[in-house]
């Protein structure tokens, strides 16, 4: 049994509350993905550049005295992507376009990223399964 079908159960809800989320992604904290909602962007390598930017993110907060990372976003021309911890091995990745309301965004993901922290966390023996290509 793996936890692949509820993390995406997650992502789409959190579709559905937040207009403009292009789409989420929870991968492991080394960037192996485990499940995404994503369209036009490769879920490997979104996974590999928000575990480089989530280890610049810790160290940075470290460096600061801010205490442990809990999320990042990056604002570019087109939209935002957010990255929120999600448990002890998991991180969120949202996507959304530049019309979001950053504040619904991180509200629903905040939640999204505890709720699939519980899960990730809980399932510590659990078998994580690569997803299918959605494409």
């Amino acid at each position: 049994m793996t936890i692949e079908p509820d993390v995406r159960d997650e992502l789409l809800a959190l579709r559905d509350q937040v207009r403009h989320l292009q789409g989420g992604m929870v991968a492991s904290a080394d960037g192996m993905v485990i499940a995404h909602d994503l369209r036009d962007i490769e879920p490997d390598g979104l996974a590999a550049l928000t575990a480089a930017a989530i280890g610049v993110a810790k160290r940075l907060t470290e460096a600061t005295g801010q205490g442990t990372f809990e999320e990042s976003l990056t604002r570019g021309t087109g939209g935002y992507i957010a990255a929120y911890s999600a448990g002890r091995r998991a991180v969120l990745t949202a996507v959304a376009g530049p019309d979001t309301n950053v504040g619904r965004l991180h509200l629903q993901a905040r939640r999204a990223a505890a709720r699939i922290g519980t899960l990730m966390d809980n399932s510590a023996h659990a078998p994580v399964r690569a997803p299918k290509n959605n494409s």
